[in-house]
């Protein structure tokens, strides 16, 4: 099947298996796993922060900055798109005893002079406010600058806050950007990445912040029943990704443009160019598709709407130019067949 649900999607590669089998492993929860202990420190080093830790989601890894670095009854400022609003479970009033202050983004990011609104004061009636999050890469595919990022990280400093940022798919954004990743991650005091998405590996990501925040944040994966013996079959995996899979992410953009250019010479298809930074198109149609992910099963391919008319197509390691072309071609046939 060739896929072009997600960039979630991606099989490891026969590198990464072959590391899974040959892999040095102690016990995680005593921190003796070597893999895993050069994983952590190459993530750190990665993202220009003091320490990391293995956790198995992208989810626990934002969930767990969000309770190591808030109290309960705290308010945090979250954009109403963002992945940690509304797509984990709510798990930030269950885990954290926290609530959103959400602001509308724009091209993904909150507006400043909002986020500064909506930064509480000192009164009795007033929860605290003790943590901005950002996203980026965003879902939206849209890319922040540096500039914006620098802004917010100035404002949160001058409120004695801490930011948190989503990097689920920070490479990309890296990418984007033409920078290393540090120069995100300098404004941000804390991060995660997905081991998962792009960079192929089955199961993982990465949170990376102080030696202080990540001892803490241990003890919280621990809490959340994340506490992982052998990992190292898994972080083997991971050092496969952040040594080799990084250098091939600018593929995927590359393939996505050649997807978003061929579907642009389609008149049924509406390309969003304002949305192609990373490896994802976002398109809208003029028809109704509701029969069109199974037509394109029946020819091997898997697609998922959106949001409305809009597709997301995702383009990733198990995905070339010919699979492209493919699916390009069983649109169309699917359009004249009416």
């Amino acid at each position: 099947m060739i896929d072009f649900r997600s960039d979630t999607v991606t099989k490891p590669t026969k590198e990464m298996r072959e590391a899974m089998a040959n892999a040095i492993v102690g016990d995680d929860v005593y921190q003796d796993d070597p893999t895993i202990i050069e994983l952590e420190e190459l993530a750190a080093k990665m993202t220009g922060k003091e320490a990391s830790l293995f956790v198995t989601s992208g989810t626990m890894g934002n969930q767990l900055s969000i309770y190591t670095q808030t109290s309960r009854g705290d308010e945090i400022i979250v954009g109403k798109s963002a992945h940690i609003k509304n797509y984990e479970v709510g798990a930030s009033a269950v885990i954290s005893g926290v609530s959103y202050h959400l602001i509308q983004e724009i091209d993904g990011m909150m507006p400043l002079k909002y986020i500064e609104k909506g930064i509480r004061g000192i009164d009795v009636h007033y929860p605290d406010t003790s943590l901005i999050c950002l996203e980026n890469a965003h879902g939206s595919g849209k890319v922040l600058p540096l500039s914006y990022m620098e802004s917010v990280y100035k404002l949160a400093k001058e409120n004695n806050l801490k930011v948190h940022l989503d990097g689920a798919r920070l490479f990309n954004a890296a990418i984007h950007l033409n920078v290393d990743a540090t120069e995100i991650t300098k404004y941000a005091d804390s991060v995660t990445f997905c081991l998962s998405k792009g960079l192929a590996s089955p199961v993982g990501s990465m949170l990376c912040g102080t030696r202080e925040f990540i001892e803490k944040a241990r003890r919280g994966r621990k809490l959340l029943g994340g506490g992982m013996r052998q990992v190292g079959v898994l972080g083997a995996t991971g050092l496969v990704s952040l040594k080799k899979m990084v250098k091939r992410l600018k593929e995927d953009h590359d393939n996505a443009l050649y997807l978003a250019n061929k579907l642009d010479l389609i008149k049924e298809f509406e390309v969003d160019f304002n949305r192609l930074d990373i490896n994802m198109v976002f398109v809208k149609t003029n028809f109704d598709y509701s029969n069109l992910v199974e037509f394109l099963r029946e020819k091997d391919i898997l697609i998922s709407g959106y949001k409305g008319q809009y597709l997301r197509l995702a383009c990733h390691n198990d995905i070339d130019k010919n699979d492209i072309d493919k699916l390009v071609s069983n649109f169309k046939e699917y359009i004249e067949r009416g």
